[in-house]
């Protein structure tokens, strides 16, 4: 399989801003780009609780982080689709509170949508934060047993948790879920090299933690874990040539072990919008999730 290795030969400066999504916005400013990001999926979180019959700060373990949210559309049936969403926000960054405004299209096709929280850097650190993640999708599962489908959907850092997830050894758990799709959204999936850049100055990564927690070095696992799982692998056009790299890469490694995988390149976004827009119903990546769920 393929190893991304070419980043070894980066200056650490262009490393660095090879891994600055807001660098490489077309839209906006760095600075801009993250405060519009914000706000665009506050607000739409805000609709989403109006729209929505809501079940908040359901906790799925112990830790004060380990919470997570539910809108569930208000003509819901016994057997429903549903779908956990993992923020991003490089690990350190973001929560649950801004993580439900994709309810909204998934309310009106009648499918519950769970926004997951995990304890960011610095108070959690990379093994925690997959080990959360992993527990979250267990305690959805004893929780809502009527559930007749289960996907995941990711963004950047929580692509990463997303695919996490997919490679997850279920033996060491009380249930095996069955994950039927997952869309993975301008996610990095080697972690290798973020270790010498500030990313990981709160997460304090060694090469050990960083190797155990990269998708792309457990494609063989995802294959026996999640064998049926369909997975889209989707990028922005103004992603960062190292995150697009990383998406084509995972995307090949995944489709060559057998896995049912299509590459989404979604033209005319950039690291934060190609998220935002799954608002909309009409939205690219969100009418392949519909069409993963026979919805679209």
């Amino acid at each position: 399989m393929s190893k991304m290795s070419h980043w070894r030969d980066m200056e650490n400066g262009e490393l660095q801003r090879q891994y600055s999504p807001s660098q490489w916005s077309h839209r906006l400013s760095a600075e801009a780009v993250v405060t519009a990001h914000v706000t665009a999926l506050t607000g739409g979180t805000l609709r989403a609780r109006e729209l929505a019959q809501t079940l908040l700060n359901v906790p799925y373990g112990e830790g004060d982080g380990e919470k997570l949210d539910v809108y569930i559309p208000k003509d819901s049936s016994l057997d429903v689709s549903l779908v956990i969403y993992i923020h991003g926000g490089y690990w350190q960054f973001l929560s649950k509170e801004e993580s439900g405004f994709m309810a909204i299209p998934m309310l009106q096709n009648g499918v519950v949508t769970v926004a997951v929280d995990y304890d960011i850097a610095p108070k959690g650190n990379m093994d925690l934060m997959v080990s959360q993640v992993r527990r979250s999708v267990v305690s959805v599962l004893q929780q809502y047993s009527h559930i007749s489908s289960l996907y995941l959907v990711g963004h950047s850092a929580g692509a990463h948790l997303a695919a996490m997830v997919l490679s997850t050894d279920w033996s060491q758990y009380s249930v095996t879920p069955k994950i039927t799709g997952a869309l993975l959204v301008s996610g990095i999936y080697d972690l290798l090299p973020l270790l010498s850049t500030k990313t990981n100055d709160p997460l304090k990564m060694t090469q050990e933690v960083a190797l155990r927690n990269s998708p792309m070095r457990l494609v063989p696992e995802a294959a026996r874990s999640a064998p049926h799982c369909r997975v889209a692998v989707a990028l922005a056009e103004h992603d960062s040539p190292a995150f697009r790299s990383q998406s084509e890469e995972y995307y090949k490694d995944l489709k060559e072990v057998g896995l049912d995988v299509v590459l989404e390149d979604v033209p005319n976004t950039d690291h934060f919008d190609i998220i935002e827009r799954m608002v909309d119903g009409q939205y690219q990546l969100t009418q392949l999730l519909l069409k993963m769920m026979g919805k679209s």
